[in-house]
């Protein structure tokens, strides 16, 4: 049997073909690599199947294509599109707090379909969220590739002057950058296109390790991208059509740029250098490829405020008949436009202020046009290889006039760097070469690590009769006895019922637990999930389940967590013995602080611990594996017991219990609940009480019972 494998692209756009690149700030070039990458690995004779999951997006504003379940990219690929969040096309980062649900969905279908892959690919923070999520509770290998990353865009944006508060509105920089952590914590290798982003980008992660990475340039299709052919007067009909309109002498060679109309890009600098240089105008005309649009006040704010730089910096400096920026063009003309800009004695210019690898530079040497590139980032890497042009700090706009006014000076030195970039291309980074690379390193790195699939078809005797199982939170019951009373009777009404079991869930110990239960008056449980979600004991049984520690124990540091927590002992002081866990270190905080949790997180993350940090009730904060929580422990046993997560009802307690409430779980908050779990009222399948016993009514609204 072959390969199966499994990739992850979650935000923008994708479909098997007419990509949409530019079309707005998720739509660049991760989603050609990925697609490519993809089609890549079915078309090799050792890979039965790739999928790649990706949202469903059911809007009107976009093509139907996007909301096909599923779409064949050949006999051994296609895209799977699952449903999660709004219908609508929204922008990657207001998709954080669905991403649980799609987790959830994608352990329950593969689950269901008994054939899982060999390892998991995801590409970008979003992903690597959902795959590290997925990885943990299917044990199967997990590999990542950010793309670009959260800690580099924070630094650049606060280097540029912005608010770090307005950074966190618009971007969700903390989730992208927790999802990172969480990635690369549960990565069994990590994908980077250059030395430079591995030493100086994900080194500044806690969770990053060196002996995980490998480096893999991404490839260039050769049959698309390669230098002048006999056709090109042909072709150059239709490019003047596309420019013509713009430039006053076509003929001149050109300045070429194309990327998406984003800040990162740096387009406005490259717009201000040449409009301060009159060699640059006198001798190149200046071209700009940014995206394809129908009407600039319908992009998204970013591209927007991009755009109207690009016009302002045209009217400053009177460029009218010298720079070109088309409003429409189709992805099979970038072949073209790079081959007719060389034909012309033109360069590719990528100013970007950061550039984690540069797909575009490739494309252009390999069509036999010279680059003039930022030396930050992946352009290092491609002119060590290639030889074919100049780098130069974009930040400094002298710089980079004085290197595109060199670069276009010597026709000789043009003509070394074009042969040396088609050669170095074809060389070191074609399409094969990728693929070929990619699936060694995968068998090489990955093959010790089969997945593990033990939770599944191994409940022996601990699961229970019932399909569906109420989980409710202990010490919530015994600080409100009365709370438990409506409960109690509708439970005792429906005792004939076989289909419901009883859970619990605590932060005590399972001994104390049971020593306090009996004040509840509620039926027996079939299963106790104790020491804050780090143990789980089936009915009367005394030994907590070995699977469920086995997994939740990988790189757990107990004496690590406390030692790097000692100084902290004016917030944090240990609470007793009786209250500490094998996997639980228990603290009582001395003043409540919302700043006490990022804190302790951040120490965590700098020592490389693999723990997680869990406050509750605002005193007291429980330190656990970095795989354990009691959602965790829930979607274990769910599959222990061959459970669909549709069929736990969770009842959560009023002090907040966030970690809870995501997910295809249905959840109850009761009425005088914690004001912080107002956030998730936009979530399906949350139910929030409007009456001091309303816990029965939200138990109804989920139909857990027979007849209500």
């Amino acid at each position: 049997m072959g390969l199966r494998l499994l990739h992850l692209n979650l935000h923008g756009l994708i479909r098997s073909h007419d990509l949409e690149l530019g079309r707005d700030s998720d739509t660049g070039g991760q989603t050609l690599y990925v697609l490519e990458l993809v089609k890549g690995l079915a078309a090799r004779p050792e890979v039965e199947k790739v999928e790649l999951i990706t949202r469903l997006i059911i809007d009107r504003r976009v093509s139907s294509d996007y909301s096909n379940p599923v779409e064949k990219i050949s006999n051994s690929a296609e895209i799977i599109r699952l449903s999660f969040g709004p219908k609508r096309y929204i922008r990657k980062e207001l998709l954080w707090p669905y991403l649980d649900d799609l987790a959830d969905q994608i352990v329950q279908r593969l689950q269901k379909e008994n054939n899982f892959p060999d390892w998991i690919h995801a590409h970008y923070a979003d992903a690597g969220y959902v795959g590290a999520l997925v990885s943990r509770r299917l044990g199967l290998p997990l590999v990542f590739t950010g793309h670009s990353l959260g800690r580099e865009k924070l630094r650049r944006l606060l280097a540029a002057g912005i608010d770090h508060d307005q950074i966190e509105q618009t971007y969700s920089i903390s989730k992208r950058i927790d999802a990172e952590e969480l990635a690369l914590a549960h990565s069994n290798l990590l994908i980077t296109s250059t030395k430079q982003e591995s030493v100086e980008q994900y080194a500044r992660y806690g969770r990053f390790s060196s002996k995980n990475v490998e480096i893999i340039p991404p490839g260039v299709d050769l049959n698309r991208f390669h230098s002048i052919d006999s056709n090109l007067k042909e072709e150059e009909k239709e490019l003047h059509k596309l420019f013509k309109p713009f430039l006053r002498d076509i003929n001149l060679p050109p300045l070429l740029a194309i990327s998406r109309a984003v800040r990162r890009k740096n387009i406005p600098a490259l717009i201000e250098t040449y409009g301060r240089s009159p060699i640059l105008q006198q001798r190149h005309n200046l071209i700009l490829i940014l995206g394809s649009r129908d009407d600039s006040r319908q992009l998204d704010k970013q591209q927007r405020e991009v755009f109207q730089q690009v016009f302002e910096l045209v009217d400053k400096y009177n460029l009218y008949g010298k720079v070109a920026y088309p409003k429409q063009h189709k992805r099979d003309q970038i072949p073209l436009i790079y081959r007719w800009v060389a034909h012309k004695k033109g360069l590719f210019v990528n100013p970007a202020l950061t550039e984690p690898f540069g797909l575009t530079l490739l494309e252009a040497a390999s069509c036999g046009l010279p680059m003039v590139a930022t030396d930050d980032g992946g352009p290092r890497d491609i002119l060590s290889r290639c030889e074919n042009g100049l780098l130069v700090d974009v930040t400094d706009l002298e710089a980079l006039r004085d290197g595109l006014e060199t670069a276009g000076s010597n026709p000789s030195l043009w003509k070394t760097w074009s042969n040396n970039g088609i050669e170095g291309v074809s060389r070191h980074f074609s399409w094969d070469a990728h693929i070929c690379n990619y699936i060694a390193l995968m068998q090489k790195r990955l093959k010790f690590l089969a997945p593990r699939h033990w939770t599944l078809g191994n409940a022996k005797d601990t699961s229970p009769i019932g399909k569906k199982l109420l989980l409710l939170d202990l010490d919530n019951y015994l600080e409100q006895p009365q709370a438990s009373s409506k409960l109690r009777n509708q439970l005792k009404k429906h005792s004939f019922d076989l289909d419901i079991k009883l859970g619990i869930l605590t932060g005590r110990s399972v001994k104390a637990a049971r020593q306090r239960y009996p004040e509840t008056q509620l039926p027996t449980p079939a299963v106790w999930i104790c020491q804050a979600g780090t143990e789980i004991y089936y009915a009367d049984e005394n030994k907590s389940d070995i699977f469920w520690q086995d997994s939740i124990s990988v790189d757990w540091n107990r004496t690590g967590v406390e030692k790097v927590l000692f100084d902290l002992k004016d917030y944090l002081e240990l609470q007793s013995t009786d209250q500490q866990g094998i996997f639980k270190i228990s603290y009582l905080l001395k003043e409540p602080s919302d700043a006490i949790l990022p804190l302790v997180r951040k120490r965590l993350r700098q020592s490389g611990l693999a723990a997680s940090p869990h406050l509750k009730c605002h005193w007291y904060l429980d330190i656990v594996p970095l795989r354990a929580s009691r959602a965790e422990a829930i979607r274990f046993l769910t599959l222990r017991w061959g459970l669909s997560l549709e069929k736990v009802f969770i009842v959560a307690s009023k002090q907040g219990d966030a970690e809870l409430i995501k997910g295809l779980t249905n959840s109850v908050i009761p009425f005088d609940h914690d004001s912080s779990l107002d956030g998730l009222r936009s979530q399906q399948r949350v139910f929030f009480s409007d009456a001091q016993e309303g816990v029965v009514d939200g138990l109804k609204h989920f139909r857990l019972f027979k007849s209500n």
